[in-house]
């Protein structure tokens, strides 16, 4: 019995030894790119390889050379892949996808949000994570490949701040907060801000918007204010 358990640590030690350091020529011959997981495509291949090297250093039912040959064969592939995509752009596209303008001019675009499957919710928090608490700042949003987003600023968010000029700098009435999102009043936060359906209706007609309904997104502003992008259709 101890025969046999010395037998199988050796080999369990031996597998692991072998699986790290193929695993690490691996990372280095397929390079920075597929280390930083910049794209889905790069990001699934490590895990996949990551997986078949776990595999192959802990399941001792695993034939050893078959999982070697099967992570190894992998990772040429995605060179091979890596190095097709930098020659065609076509295939770049289908492997990495294409960034895609979700703010343009400071319009959200439909198209891309519903295209992307992402929620004003989502869309804010990315914001946020840019240090943007407004979409009324936003020039241009770009989703890039890896998921995140670059953003360009208005012309007057981007250089001088109230304290480089010495103006006046008031405390924020309110943090910039959804107000209506695809038509829909949020109830929620008009609750939490204390705000009437009334004030809403006003904020509406004085921006020539007859109702909700034809509101893709509106925004409370730090002064009252509302921001709003409208549906296409109206």
């Amino acid at each position: 019995m101890n025969e046999f358990w010395e037998l199988a640590f050796w080999e369990m030690t031996l597998r692991t030894v072998i699986s790290f350091i193929v695993l690490l020529i691996l990372a280095r011959f397929m390079g920075k790119k597929q280390v930083s997981q910049l794209t889905f495509f790069h990001y699934v291949t490590g895990i996949t390889i990551g997986s078949i090297a776990a595999n192959l250093a802990g399941e001792s039912e695993t034939p050893f050379l078959n999982g070697l040959y099967g992570m190894v064969l992998w990772a040429v592939l995605t060179i091979i892949a890596n190095f097709l995509s930098f020659k065609s752009i076509k295939l770049r596209v289908l492997l990495d996808d294409k960034p895609i303008i979700v703010i343009q001019n400071g319009k959200i675009l439909e198209g891309s949000m519903r295209k992307l499957r992402l929620s004003f919710n989502d869309l804010n928090m990315l914001l946020r994570e840019q240090s943007v608490f407004s979409m009324k700042d936003v020039n241009y949003a770009i989703f890039e490949t890896n998921g995140n987003l670059s953003v360009m600023l208005n012309e007057g968010e981007k250089y001088a701040t109230k304290k480089d000029v010495k103006a006046p700098s008031p405390m924020p009435k309110y943090i910039p907060t959804e107000i209506i999102t695809n038509g829909k009043v949020e109830e929620k936060s008009m609750r939490e801000l204390q705000l009437t359906d009334t004030w809403l209706t006003e904020q509406l007609k004085k921006q020539g918007i007859s109702k909700p309904e034809h509101v893709l997104y509106a925004e409370i502003q730090t002064d009252g204010s509302l921001y709003i992008n409208t549906l296409k259709s109206t």
